[in-house]
Order: C-alpha cells, then structure tokens, then sequence
C-alpha cells in the first residue's frame, strides 16, 4: 500500500461556527482572519454550505453569496470547501434537478473548489445530480459516507455506499462522524478496508 501525505481541511468557519455558534458569526468577524488562514498551507479550507446560507438570510440578514466572494477575493491560493447535502443542496427539502445544476455551477462559479457531498442517509440516489453539476463545473468532487452504529450500518454496507459513489465518478471519499461514534478500533477496520478496495484519497 503507497503511503501518501497527510492533508488538513480546516473547517472552522462553517463545522465550527455552525456547531459552536449556531452558524452566527457574520461575514465581517471572519474577513480579517482569512489572510492569515491562506498562509498556513492547509489543503482545503470549509467555509460555506451545511447552515451557513440559511443563517445568513434568516438571522444576519446578509448576501451567502457575497460572503462566499468576500472569502474567495481574501484566500486566493487555498482551495474553498463547501459542505452539500445532495438533492437538498442547503436547503431542508430535495430541489429539482435543474435547480442544483444551476446552484452547483453558481457556487463554484463564485469560488468554491471542491464539493463535500453527502445525504443524512447515505441514499446514493441523492448524490448523483450535485456529483454531475459538480463535475460538469470542473469542481473536485468529495463522496462523504456518513457513519452511525446499527444493525444495517456494517463495514459491508459502507463499502457498497463507498463502491456506488466511486462508480458516480468522486475524486476523494469522506467519512462524515457526525455524532462521534467512530471509535478508534472501529475507525481502524474500517480505513483499512476502504483503503485496502478504493486508491482515492480518503
């Protein structure tokens, strides 16, 4: 097995500010820091999608747009992330296809660079649309596989979800541990075996 470098995500300005702060922190808090951020040489940076857009409009009562333009003109050289629930894109319901072609395209359009995707269930069938729009938009495409502990969330069952969204096309495969259950013998069987089927970057 070829060893490859560790790479940092930093994805304190959306996992952080949503998780800690209920996704408050305006676009003038986090501006002077982004410099700062671009310098440090991580290899992606998240800093919209997931409750950022929601909480912009419903509670800043500011542009999610402009915010992620304000960001792009500030991280010239750090490639930005956004977190995409599929079908649902940032919203609370599945949208039409046409509609997440077109947000993909505008979201990468206004400078995100790579695509995190995933639906709360694993349902393959809600990746497929934004996997495409990303791809079509020339965006680095990453399939999150989202971890729980049940009787059908097995090792074989994350290897088939894992398996559908490589044949969709991703560039690099995420696990999403939204609730910190993934122990770490459990996180030890499970990249061994994704690492030991798949050569994408996990």
């Amino acid at each position: 097995m070829k060893n490859r470098p560790i790479k940092i995500t930093d994805t304190t300005l959306r996992d952080g500010n949503q998780s800690l702060w209920l996704a408050r922190l305006r676009t003038e808090d986090i501006l002077p820091i982004l410099p700062k951020m671009d310098q440090i040489g991580f290899s992606s940076i998240e800093v919209w999608g997931g409750a950022i857009f929601d909480a912009c409009l419903t509670f800043l009562k500011e542009d999610p747009w402009q915010r992620l333009r304000a960001i792009k003109e500030r991280v010239p050289k750090t490639p930005l992330q956004m977190l995409l629930r599929g079908q649902n894109l940032v919203g609370y319901r599945h949208y039409s296809d046409d509609v997440v072609h077109k947000f993909v395209k505008l979201a990468a359009k206004n400078g995100i660079d790579i695509f995190r995707i995933f639906d709360p269930l694993n349902d393959v069938r809600n990746f497929r649309t934004a996997i495409e729009a990303a791809k079509e938009a020339g965006a680095h495409v990453q399939g999150a596989v989202v971890y729980t502990i049940s009787p059908v969330h097995t090792l074989e069952h994350y290897l088939e979800i894992a398996h559908q969204l490589v044949d969709m096309g991703i560039d690099s495969l995420c696990i999403k541990d939204r609730t910190a259950l993934l122990s770490p013998s459990r996180t030890h069987s499970l990249i061994q075996e994704l690492k030991k089927n798949f050569s994408l970057p996990l």
